[in-house]
């Protein structure tokens, strides 16, 4: 953890601190820290603080007093500083945005207690309540077919457009969770063609259907840890690696690489890698003049093929 960095943060925190204390008479000193998200050492430098703070007059009996029981503090005065800092506009409209965001997204369990909090929060900013309604991307009947789904535990049969490969197919599969990445809604299902488990991006199912039998992933359908992205490299597959100017760096921050090796201030080579070669054949032609294929050589030629094809055609 690291303490903020302004006086303004510090002046704010302090602020708070004596009501949280106040409703927390003898709590320790570890556990009030890990609440307020600094160290202990933070937590005590703000203590010997608000000691030497009070009304004006600034003598016994004005000043801010706490007692100590080992690692255990209590307030026995706190000099007015009774309620915590009222929430400005700003801090209320984000509170509501990102709740009413929360209660839209797929997968969530418990809306009622993100309701009654949303409510309060309203409640609270009265006439500052935020003027805007939110919504995840994404079909609105499509994601209730598949909440639906998933709840009931049915099976479905997808058609889906799969980006990478730049085509379309059915395919039965076994719903397990809908979760929401970086802003986009995925149903993460059992996949009986691949005999794996896949995250079909809502936006691409371009149709479905319940089917009459229940949802039955296999023991081995484990949910994906989507933490650091949805988009995880296997460890078995090929890796690419382009020389890249500065117009396509891009790529270091989007995808996951292997290596990044700065060879001079104009040139980067970047190693990752790819579940599907003819992906990143379109990735390379795609940036353009911005990147080199360095290897395999087989994605080298096929990009050779695919620019003079595209060359002829302007023929």
């Amino acid at each position: 953890m690291t303490s903020p960095k302004t006086s303004a943060d510090r002046l704010a925190r302090l602020l708070n601190l004596v009501p949280y204390l106040l409703a927390r008479p003898g709590i320790e000193l570890t556990e009030a820290a890990a609440d307020l998200g600094v160290s202990e050492k933070q937590l005590r430098e703000d203590l010997e603080l608000l000691w030497v703070c009070g009304l004006p007059g600034y003598g016994p009996g004005d000043l801010i007093d706490m007692s100590f029981d080992g690692d255990r503090v209590t307030i026995t005065y706190d000099a007015g500083i009774d309620r915590p800092l009222r929430l400005t506009p700003d801090e209320a409209t984000a509170l509501v945005v990102a709740l009413r965001m929360l209660a839209e997204t797929p997968g969530v369990a418990d809306r009622d207690a993100i309701n009654r909090a949303l409510a309060k929060i309203e409640q609270a900013a009265g006439e500052h309540d935020a003027p805007v309604a939110v919504r995840l991307p994404g079909n609105d009947d499509r994601l209730a077919e598949l909440r639906s789904a998933v709840e009931r535990g049915r099976a479905l049969r997808l058609s889906y457009y799969s980006a990478a490969r730049d085509v379309s197919s059915e395919r039965v599969v076994d719903p397990m969770r809908l979760l929401s990445v970086s802003g986009r809604t995925y149903l993460e299902a059992w996949c009986r063609m691949a005999e794996g488990v896949r995250l079909f991006r809502a936006d691409r199912i371009d149709a479905l259907a319940e089917l009459d039998e229940a949802a039955a992933p296999p023991p081995q359908a484990q949910t994906s840890d989507v933490g650091d992205g949805v988009f995880q490299p296997d460890p078995d597959a090929p890796t690419v690696t382009l020389r890249v100017g500065r117009g396509g760096r891009w790529i270091t921050e989007y995808y996951p690489c292997e290596t990044v090796v700065e060879v001079s201030a104009e040139e980067w080579l970047v190693s990752l890698r790819v579940n599907d070669l003819d992906w990143a054949r379109r990735l390379v032609l795609g940036l353009g003049p911005q990147v080199e294929v360095v290897a395999p050589a087989s994605l080298a030629d096929a990009v050779r093929d695919s620019a003079a094809q595209a060359l002829a055609a302007y023929a």
